[in-house]
């Protein structure tokens, strides 16, 4: 995969037209940006090509709007980049067309513009190659620096390669290189903590990964289709009937190395106002299986202690609900405080070590929490090929 640093040469006089993940999340009430994260973890290599002497077009989409919906456009993020910048983002009101044309043609060495979201137009999503060709137009040199959409066939993730030298940017080289260890010649003992609500979304990942790790950790509500498989009651919990099958097959591919919950925290009802029970082993009819039961916790931070490299995709628990997570804060905790690589997937895993305070005690946290899903199941990423 080429760098942008191997094309430091190139970068003086150029207009780098580069793909950004500025899908910030917004306020459910007011629209307004909750969290800059990923507009600061884009920094670094905006900064790279700026001291390089190139002009820098920024390619993003927001969440997913049909058609031109105001509530997802991108000049209020233009605005935070200017500030965390220290210099002035230009804003053109869409990503084609004479506007962008104009003001990319404008462009001097050491000035970023930023384009209107991407998917106001469905030709991004579909991949079109003439909207892609509008878009490679407006530059020399194209930088992919969006791990969290590389896992994407999309216009200004993929499609606009094929007219423009290009290069990844410094957070999806740091990506590659990080999720990479966990999947090529790992240091050992390898721990897989393995979370969320479903085995569905995880099959690939957990095929891919049992091969290589000593133990997996499986907690979440993914965990009870396991148990459930076993023979264990798992009461009212969250089951995936249709996966049972699937998680026969895994438990006995894996043998030993599946390490599943041996207590729960449990409640009749997902509330923050509901009684929360532990119950060893078997949960009672009505009971919802909704965290790890503190002596798994200890089992699981034991297992972290000792590991060589540990990677975590999902919470353990229903952590969104302080009593339903001292599982995944347990995990998270056990992961700052040992002496392993550690590597956390993107989403909802990320979110709660964010929360946490416990990022910089991390290794690496991926920004791409699907990107980072498929990476680490050895799937081929359109946006990673390209780059080839």
């Amino acid at each position: 995969m080429r760098t942008i640093q191997e094309m430091t040469d190139k970068l003086s006089g150029k207009k780098v037209l580069m793909r950004v993940d500025f899908n910030v999340p917004l306020d459910k009430k007011t629209g307004v940006m909750s969290n800059d994260l990923r507009i600061r973890r884009a920094l670094p290599t905006v900064r790279y090509a700026l001291e390089h002497g190139a002009a820098i077009i920024l390619m993003s989409h927001l969440d997913r709007p049909e058609g031109r919906d105001p509530k997802f456009t991108l000049k209020p993020i233009a605005k935070r980049l200017s500030e965390l910048l220290g210099k002035e983002c230009q804003f053109a009101s869409d990503c084609i067309g004479p506007e962008a044309e104009q003001a990319a043609a404008a462009l001097q060495p050491g000035q970023v513009l930023m384009l209107e979201n991407t998917r106001y137009h469905a030709e991004e999503e579909a991949n079109d190659a003439e909207f892609a060709r509008k878009l490679a137009s407006l530059g020399d040199i194209y930088v992919s620096d969006a791990f969290g959409t590389v896992h994407r066939a999309h216009a200004s993730t993929a499609g606009v390669a094929s007219y423009l030298p290009s290069a990844a940017g410094l957070l999806v080289e740091k990506e590659v290189e990080y999720l990479s260890k966990a999947i090529e010649n790992p240091p050992h003992p390898y721990v897989a903590v393995m979370g969320g609500a479903k085995v569905s979304d995880k099959i690939s990942v957990i095929r891919n990964l049992l091969p290589k790790v000593d133990c997996m950790l499986i907690g979440g509500a993914m965990a009870y289709t396991f148990l459930k498989q076993q023979g264990v009651a798992v009461g009212s919990s969250l089951v995936e009937e249709d996966r049972l099958d699937v998680a026969a097959d895994l438990l006995a591919e894996g043998g030993d190395k599946l390490v599943l919950p041996v207590d729960h925290v449990c409640a009749q009802k997902i509330d923050a106002e509901a009684e929360a029970k532990t119950f060893i082993k078997e949960i009672p009819d009505g009971w919802i299986g909704l965290d790890i039961g503190p002596k798994t916790t200890e089992e699981f931070r034991s297992r972290i202690a000792t590991a060589s490299l540990v990677t975590w995709n999902g919470p353990v628990g229903y952590f969104e609900i302080d009593k339903f997570g001292n599982g995944t804060v347990g995990v998270a905790r056990a992961m700052a405080e040992c002496d392993a690589i550690t590597i956390v997937g993107g989403g909802e895993t990320a979110e709660a070590v964010e929360e946490l305070g416990l990022e910089d005690r991390i290794s690496h946290v991926s920004t791409g929490g699907g990107a980072s899903l498929e990476f680490l199941a050895g799937e081929k990423l359109p946006g990673l090929a390209v780059l080839e």
